[in-house]
């Protein structure tokens, strides 16, 4: 095991923390969606900001799960790498 797959088993094991980690589950989840759709296109952050009329530092912070982007920003950011938005609820288990 790597030091840090160790270092994040030790953090996992304390109930208060895994409970925050699989709460941000959603957020990185579409962070790994957003990073997947750059890829497929081809584009760097900067050449995907420029396209969008934004910054760099934006499609970072997007890519990053820290924020959680708008309706029209999730929209753009489709429409720039020639993909398609789609949102769907599911029933909780």
């Amino acid at each position: 095991m790597t030091d840090l797959a160790t270092l994040k088993a030790r953090i996992l094991a304390n109930p208060e923390a895994r409970a925050e980690y699989e709460a941000q589950a959603p957020e990185f989840d579409l962070a790994r969606e957003l990073i997947a759709a750059r890829d497929r296109a081809g584009l760097t952050q900067s050449e995907l900001a420029e396209r969008m009329h934004t910054t760099q530092s934006t499609i970072a912070r997007l890519e990053s799960g820290r924020s959680l982007p708008s309706m029209r920003t999730l929209a753009r950011f489709a429409e720039a790498t020639g993909s398609r938005a789609v949102v769907r609820l599911e029933r909780a288990a």
